[in-house]
């Protein structure tokens, strides 16, 4: 198989056009050897990008992925994850947590997580006890190497995000969203983020491209053409989850044999996901709170800034 290499944005680096996702490897079916077969035979195949997350199945994903990325595979691996702490002393925890699981001294790709409320970039970016200094702390010390933001949400909050960032003076590497054939037609993170990330030439990560086989569920389209769609757009990696060898020889497939799509093709099969996709059922990752591990577990967020605290009690 021939996996394509794709640039991660202003970074420079060369990432593999489809990513491992983290989440599954730590799945109550998935055992621990058959999630490191996965990593490293994703990796043995040409795939270099790896996904994962501080909060994923209360950090066996990232357990497991460490333990995978033993016995050399470490240094063939463009390594992300991700914290939820919006708060520096909550941020900065989790990631000391994320390198003692994953089994390293730098993660390439550290992540502000589940960035759905238009708060949390205000949480983020707080003078002084914010998340992001944390992140910048540590990029200074060597513990990771980029920083960006994934959401699942709306559009309108990770253009929010991106104002608020530009406003703070700071521009993320990297930005993760949903980008998939139901998403075209609502609430758009395709139509109102991707031209901005690229002109901004940020790194553009893209995931639920079959929405954990949601999408496969309206009966429109197959595993395949979903891949393909989201590798068409102008994605830096295109990020899917793979619960077992053949999931991931799936994914590797369509990652060989996706090619250019015309306009035509694109068409027929927006026509084809049309009406599915309107009131946005097969994306409840946008249209209902299943999905917000952090509205399930707010202390993942850690604690308001103080001054607004303060403001509280005045």
């Amino acid at each position: 198989m021939t996996i394509q290499y794709r640039t991660l944005g202003h970074t420079g680096e060369r990432v593999s056009a489809i990513g491992i996702g983290g989440w599954h490897l730590g799945l109550p079916h998935v055992d621990e050897q058959l999630s490191i077969r996965i990593v490293r035979r994703a990796i043995d195949e040409g795939v270099n990008f790896l996904d994962n997350s501080w909060d994923y199945n209360g950090g066996t994903s990232e357990i497991r992925m460490g333990k995978a990325l033993t016995d050399g595979y470490r240094s063939k691996a463009f390594l992300m994850t991700k914290i939820d702490g919006r708060s520096k002393r909550e941020a900065a925890r989790q990631l000391e947590e994320s390198l003692r699981h994953l089994q390293t001294d730098c993660i390439d790709l550290v992540q502000h997580h589940e960035v759905i409320r238009f708060e949390d970039p205000h949480r983020i970016f707080d003078e002084t006890e914010g998340a992001n200094a944390a992140l910048i702390e540590a990029r200074q010390a060597g513990k990771l190497r980029y920083i960006g933001f994934t959401g699942h949400k709306d559009p309108h909050i990770h253009l929010h995000t991106l104002a608020v960032a530009k406003e703070h003076g700071f521009t993320f590497d990297t930005v993760q969203m949903p980008l998939n054939v139901m998403d075209a037609h609502y609430r758009s993170f395709e139509k109102l983020v991707l031209p901005e990330l690229r002109r901004a030439n940020i790194g553009v990560l893209g995931m639920k491209s079959i929405a954990n086989g949601i999408i496969l569920k309206s009966h429109t389209v197959t595993a395949t053409e979903c891949l393909h769609y989201a590798l068409n757009l102008p994605t830096s990696v295109v990020i899917t989850g793979c619960d077992s060898i053949e999931i991931l020889d799936q994914a590797l497939d369509a990652a060989s044999t996706w090619q250019p799509m015309s306009d035509e093709q694109v068409r027929e099969l927006l026509a084809r996901t049309a009406t599915a996709a309107l009131q946005g059922e097969f994306e409840p990752f946008k249209t209902s709170s299943i999905f917000d591990s952090t509205a399930t577990n707010p202390e993942w967020l850690g604690d308001e800034p103080q001054r607004v605290q303060d403001l509280m009690q005045t």
